[in-house]
């Protein structure tokens, strides 16, 4: 892991990119706090919230009628699925 100080940071900026992009960790340091720089990874697909609800409805549906669920027990838990 390679520590760098901003100020160190601003006089070799390429060479602490292209180290990050090259997988190996940087860690950018100041007064206000730490930061690592890493690549950004390919964007995530969008997730489709409404059919995540709907799913989430009917997975809770079979649980009222059922009493089994192999995803949650509680409202709360059901919540917190969709939340994620």
């Amino acid at each position: 892991m390679t520590i760098v100080s901003t100020r160190d940071f601003r006089a070799n900026q390429t060479k602490f990119l292209d180290m990050a992009l090259r997988g190996e960790h940087v860690v950018l340091k100041s007064r206000r706090g730490s930061v690592r720089l890493m690549p950004i990874e390919e964007e995530e697909p969008k997730r489709d919230v409404t059919a995540e609800i709907c799913q989430g409805m009917k997975d809770w549906k079979e649980y009222l009628e059922t009493g089994k669920s192999d995803k949650f027990v509680t409202w709360e838990e059901m919540m917190n699925e969709l939340r994620d």
